[in-house]
């Protein structure tokens, strides 16, 4: 899943998304709001972390053009702010916001208020993804092939998402680097070549039989092939 968090504080910004990161989102950042608007507007994202001051343009006047736009009206907003008065959280949620977090807060706290975000949230993906005998619980992070648990780092479960939330679509390298790297794919790097190899190996060491598949010169597809 892919966050957008508008924090205007450097240090809050690196913490939050190396944080985040490790939790299993890809996450974009900006640092004011005049770049959070463009990228809500222009970008899909799952959820957006928000704070309500910001240079340039404030929280309160992004998410408002958020919700007149086609592209933003149902996205998940959770504000950001050390504006703790009962009237500042109230106009939040009344201009559209979708929770209202109080500065200084605990990352356990952010992380678990997200996660129910997501869960309850109107265009909410599947917790659970399967194809065939393979199961990946995204909440739970963990994935099963024949009810046998595989052991995938951090990355291999992102990428093993990825592929299974794209079933049947044949992914570009360059589009699997972005999404789990986070990164420009360099033609020079195997890093994704890598990374599929190991996670088939895992995939196949349950049960044999290939579900992710290389397309010469596409990509890879994830799929059940007869």
């Amino acid at each position: 899943m892919r966050l957008l968090l508008v924090e205007d504080e450097i240090r809050t910004n690196e913490y939050l998304k190396q944080g985040l990161s490790e939790a299993g989102f890809v996450v974009d950042i900006a640092n004011d709001g005049k770049t959070g608007l463009h990228l809500a507007l222009e970008q899909a994202y799952d959820l957006i972390v928000l704070d309500v001051m910001l240079p340039g343009i404030d929280g309160w006047t992004i998410l408002r053009h958020l919700r007149e736009s086609l592209t933003g009206r149902h996205t998940p907003v959770l504000f950001l702010s050390a504006r703790d008065a009962l009237s500042d959280r109230v106009h939040g949620l009344e201009l559209g916001a979708d929770d209202y977090l109080v500065k200084p807060f605990a990352f356990a706290e952010l992380l678990a208020r997200i996660r129910t975000l997501l869960r309850r949230g109107p265009q909410r993906e599947d917790d659970v993804l399967v194809i065939n005998d393979l199961r990946l619980n995204v909440l739970a992070r963990t994935a099963t092939r024949n009810d046998a648990r595989l052991h995938l780092s951090g990355r291999e479960f992102n990428l093993l998402c990825l592929l299974m939330r794209r079933q049947g679509e044949i992914l570009s390298r360059s589009e699997i680097a972005s999404q789990v790297w986070d990164m420009n794919f360099d033609s020079d790097t195997n890093v994704v070549d890598v990374a599929i190899k190991r996670l088939r190996q895992k995939i196949n060491d349950p049960v044999p039989g290939q579900l992710i598949h290389a397309v010469r010169g596409m990509g890879y597809v994830c799929e059940l092939r007869s």
